[in-house]
């Protein structure tokens, strides 16, 4: 993946290496996903027997669980290289050739919001992932030929949080098809005391389990709230990360019990108090809480569906009674309609 690097400063270099030493490096340190982990392990000791390339991989989810994780912990496990991209960075099918064409045999390509990939794009992966040809054109008008260049055997990963984005056609050359779900709070805890113990921190169970309530059911929010927590931890209260400091941490940053911050409160007040509660169109909400349209609905909207905060209907978005009882709020008199 080809990256822009602004030097500012030792403290975010300390912070990316914090991001990915806190990554599970093989399948067994990885927490959660059950049925998924046991699924991959049966497709890489298959490909492993045969010595064939893993069939081509997509892996479906919310942001923050684990996806890029996942398919690094694959190339690990089956000990091939690993070459990683992004759907918005690829936008020439030159770009497309350059990766595949410099793949080692058996290699993993991960290619991040795979959704994104511009539709042009697509017809040049549908023979490499079938064929493992790559069709060149060369020249231009009435003299151009295509030539067809071999790849070697090579796992395509795709990594998407918005599943239902992607044609069909490209969907169904995934022979491997996961999705990941969210995690519920033991898990979460699982992955901040391990987290702790690379971090060096003196972490308790108690303070384990009050990040883990507020994170979302997300482990990137769960470690990211963890070393925001052992800063605090340090400076105000003796390294120790109990439960009374992770409370007091999480109060300072805005924080609730539900794991709610101040950007996703001010959304729900300006839906209950500036339009009653609903129903309100999606645009009218964005432009009250100058945010966009897509970062409402791609960031902020899941979280409160999934927590009972919100409801979207043909005519807009709806308060639900709950949104008004965790905001200190008197329903309005039409109960029925608030109710979640």
């Amino acid at each position: 993946m080809s990256v822009v690097r602004i030097d500012v400063g030792a403290a975010a270099i300390d912070e990316e290496d914090d991001d990915r030493s806190l990554r599970p490096r093989r399948l067994e340190e990885f927490v959660g996903q059950a049925a998924v982990k046991d699924q991959l392990s049966v497709s890489i000791d298959a490909a492993r027997l045969r010595g064939e390339a893993l069939d081509h991989v997509l892996l479906a989810g919310p942001p923050g669980l684990g996806k890029t994780s996942l398919a690094q912990i694959l190339a690990a496990e089956l000990g091939v290289g690993f070459v990683a991209t992004a759907g918005p960075a690829l936008e020439r099918k030159a770009d497309v050739a350059a990766f595949l064409s410099a793949l080692e045999p058996r290699s993993i390509f991960f290619v991040d919001e795979i959704h994104r990939l511009p539709r042009a794009l697509e017809e040049t992966f549908y023979p490499a992932m079938e064929d493992r040809q790559l069709p060149i054109t060369v020249g231009q008008g009435a003299g151009a030929k295509v030539m067809t260049v071999p790849l070697p055997p090579f796992t395509l990963i795709g990594a998407t949080t918005r599943a239902g984005l992607l044609t069909n056609p490209l969907r169904d050359r995934f022979g491997i098809q996961h999705r990941l779900e969210p995690y519920d709070t033991e898990q979460l805890a699982a992955i901040v005391r391990r987290s702790a113990q690379i971090l060096d921190c003196v972490l308790d169970d108690g303070g384990a389990e009050a990040i883990a309530r507020r994170s979302r059911g997300t482990p990137r929010v769960a470690n990211r709230l963890l070393k925001r927590v052992r800063d605090y931890a340090d400076v105000r209260a003796a390294g120790v990360i109990d439960a009374a400091a992770a409370d007091a941490a999480l109060a300072l940053l805005e924080i609730d019990e539900l794991g709610l911050d101040r950007l996703d409160r001010q959304l729900l007040t300006l839906l209950c108090g500036h339009f009653g509660g609903g129903p309100v169109g999606l645009s009218t909400l964005a432009v009250a809480a100058s945010e966009e349209p897509g970062t409402i609905e791609d960031v902020y909207e899941p979280y409160l569906l999934q927590q009972g905060l919100l409801q979207r209907t043909p005519r807009g978005r709806v308060a639900t009674k709950r949104t008004y009882l965790h905001l200190g709020l008197a329903p309005p008199p039409d109960a029925t309609l608030f109710t979640p």
